[in-house]
């Protein structure tokens, strides 16, 4: 079978079973999983979890899952930096789609735990910013140690590594644990954004509240390098929802960026502020246009005037006609 996971041009070859699974970070029990959960296709998949952000791109990358579900973002801690530097750097991928999910955590414990008893606890790192004012709070004294995932800190308390974790309340049955306290956040309405990442295929048709993902490298260090590039959606009205710098490895002072846009490749601003960086950046990797989780079309402001398909349209005409001495 040859496909992209949610349709577009085919052009890649993988296996039958393979075009049926779906990759996520794992193990069980993880939000990730939980997020993964709420895509419809879920449940005619096979999703099989991985033991890390770069094991589930990498799955989809050698062709042994269709697409992986990996957190890129929340609302505490701002963007996954591992996510972002795995699609920046390797076999290029696609963003197709966005999960929001609200996030409460649980404490959960072996049965007959009490919160005295608790001398050490664990969670994913990203956990850590999420609960560390209850933590100060009601346990001062323990000791934080990290986790591969919020769900592999609850397997390692099932085995006695650890006295508590951190991790989602559906997750204590899996692993044979008890939530001794629930809804546990510092902030409230906390939410990741994850997204659901396969080989490169054509974009899906525009929804008319889109997003627009691409990693763009600066040039030369110079005054207003940056303004540069940013000033290439904002002539064109189109707004940015996530800017995030990244150090490319090469030393002090050189950085990628990892941008979220409003809109559509297909939309003529969005399309030509792509074109636009890639003028003025040495590198530009496009990440997809997906439609966005949290905002229907009809819930959108208006586009700013001169800023449409149809003016666009409209002033080419008129410069063609110019070209051609018909004005």
């Amino acid at each position: 079978m040859v496909t992209g996971p949610v349709g577009g041009r085919r052009e890649t070859r993988v296996s039958d079973m393979s075009a049926t699974r779906y990759a996520y970070l794992g193990p069980e029990g993880t939000f990730t999983e939980a997020a993964l959960r709420q895509l419809p296709e879920a449940a005619t998949r096979e999703l099989a979890p991985m033991v890390s952000v770069p094991a589930a791109l990498d799955a989809v990358r050698a062709g042994q899952a269709a697409a992986a579900l990996v957190p890129i973002e929340n609302s505490v801690e701002g963007g996954i930096t591992t996510t972002l530097d795995e699609l920046a750097a390797g076999q290029p991928l696609m963003i197709y789609r966005e999960v929001l999910l609200s996030i409460s955590f649980a404490l959960l414990v072996r049965p007959g735990t009490q919160l005295g008893d608790i001398k050490t606890v664990t969670a994913h790192p990203a956990a850590q910013a999420q609960v560390r004012n209850w933590l100060a709070a009601h346990l001062p004294e323990a000791q934080w140690e990290s986790a591969a995932s919020n769900a592999d800190g609850a397997r390692l308390v099932q085995e006695g590594r650890y006295d508590a974790a951190f991790a989602g309340e559906f997750a204590a049955a899996t692993y044979g644990l008890e939530p001794l306290v629930t809804e546990i956040h510092d902030a409230e309405n906390a939410q990741t954004r994850f997204i659901l990442v396969g080989r490169p295929a054509r974009p899906s048709a525009p929804t008319g509240a889109d997003k627009t993902s691409v990693v763009v490298w600066l040039g030369p260090d110079r005054p207003g390098a940056l303004l540069e590039l940013l000033q290439e959606f904002a002539v064109r009205g189109v707004n940015l929802m996530l800017i995030q710098s990244r150090p490319t490895g090469a030393g002090i002072g050189n950085y990628w960026f990892a941008v979220d846009a409003e809109g559509h490749i297909a939309d003529r601003r969005v399309a030509e502020a792509l074109m636009g960086l890639k003028r003025l950046s040495p590198d530009v990797r496009f990440l997809g246009s997906y439609p966005r989780a949290d905002v229907r079309p009809e819930d959108l402001a208006p586009l700013r005037p001169g800023t449409s398909d149809e003016e666009y349209v409209s002033a080419a005409d008129w410069l063609n006609r110019c070209q051609d001495g018909r004005f």
